[in-house]
């Protein structure tokens, strides 16, 4: 697989979603401009360490930069979702955001997962920059926070999914429950 690099400069839309029921969702990341849509493979996981980073990085800079213009975290949930098809261009192994004081821009890095093959070096892996508003950023995140809250429930005293009727969990002191 060739490596792709690519800059989405401006992004008109960056969001994330997921297709499937609870425990057994795919998620993605993806952005659009009028020229092109990029969609990326992401992990649960991902989306809600992103979301902290950029809650994260907006606190900051509000005490860095008082004298920006406010952004908004505010969404439309139909405006997040996909755009089909959804032909994935690359699984993300990291993720990562950065901020261009001169055009006020942030930028959310995707990087591609490394393959387990030794021969394959960090520079052979494909990229994909999302150039977002602050706004558009702030929103993407508020709404991976409200994305992966929709999954299967947790036990509250330790945060691990609830398993369906049937299914050992730990909670269960090892027995299966009955439907």
């Amino acid at each position: 697989m060739s490596r792709i690099n690519i800059d989405l400069n401006p992004t008109n839309l960056i969001t994330v979603d997921a297709i499937g029921k609870p425990g057994d969702r795919i998620f993605y990341l993806q952005g659009k401009n009028s020229e092109q849509v990029i969609t990326l493979l992401v992990e649960k996981y991902q989306i809600q360490t992103l979301a902290l980073a950029i809650e994260n990085l907006m606190t900051e800079l509000r005490e860095k930069m008082p004298d920006l213009t406010e952004a908004s975290p505010n969404f439309k949930e139909e405006e997040m979702t996909l755009e089909p098809p959804l032909d994935p261009l690359f699984r993300v192994g990291e993720l990562s955001l950065g901020y261009e004081p001169d055009k006020d821009l942030l930028v959310l890095i995707a990087k591609e997962i490394p393959m387990e093959d030794p021969d394959v070096k960090a520079e052979d892996l494909s990229e994909a920059r999302f150039w977002c508003s602050r706004s558009q950023l702030w929103a993407l995140g508020r709404w991976g926070i409200e994305l992966a809250s929709r999954g299967r429930p947790v036990w509250p005293s330790t945060g691990e999914p609830i398993l369906p009727p049937g299914q050992f969990s730990p909670k269960n002191n090892g027995h299966k429950t009955t439907p």
